[in-house]
């Protein structure tokens, strides 16, 4: 609901979804997404980072085949003028920085990022990493993202602001909210 509610309120083309959950399996995840935004009258196509990934998912899901690529096969099809296809990008990890990159570059439409870890503690601190994150990685907007906490759970779910839920001994309970992403600590 958070991500329909923005497809149809916002222009902003680069979308963030985040389930932190240790162990998840995404790729039924991003089918079923894919599956549901399809049935909204979104036409959709899932990005995996490898030739593997993008196969297993064709294998997993014939009826969508047609519209499962890597992130280096979305290059040629990013270069068609029609950008109306939402680009569900699943898990982009650091080592697919360049690739994906790129695709988003060029695509013109709205791309939206499960999951995706693309900051690279090898790069270190110095100007490629400031340079990345100024320019590529601070251009996501945050849709949804849930994430389990020792002793609670972070939230953000569009239109609402980032919500902190503490664990109580009978479930759980709203603490506070953020207008922004509040600091690990």
């Amino acid at each position: 609901e958070s991500l329909l509610t923005f497809l149809r309120t916002e222009q902003i083309s680069r979308i963030s979804i985040d389930l932190r959950f240790e162990g998840l399996r995404l790729m039924p995840l991003a089918i079923r997404l894919c599956k549901a935004l399809i049935s909204e009258q979104y036409k959709s196509k899932l990005l995996f980072g490898d030739a593997g990934a993008t196969a297993l998912a064709k294998r997993d899901c014939p009826e969508l085949s047609d519209g499962i690529m890597s992130f280096k096969q979305i290059s040629d099809y990013s270069s068609d003028k029609s950008h109306n296809d939402l680009l569900i990008a699943v898990s982009p990890q650091p080592y697919d920085y360049e690739y994906f990159e790129a695709a988003c570059q060029k695509y013109h439409g709205k791309v939206i990022m499960l999951n995706g870890k693309l900051d690279d503690s090898e790069v270190g601190i110095g100007s490629v990493a400031r340079d990345r994150r100024k320019k590529f990685l601070s251009s996501w907007n945050t849709v949804y993202w849930l994430e389990p906490l020792s002793k609670g759970a972070l939230m953000k779910s569009y239109p609402s602001d980032w919500t902190l839920f503490g664990l109580d001994p009978d479930g759980y309970r709203m603490k506070t909210e953020y207008k922004s992403k509040p600091n690990p600590e």
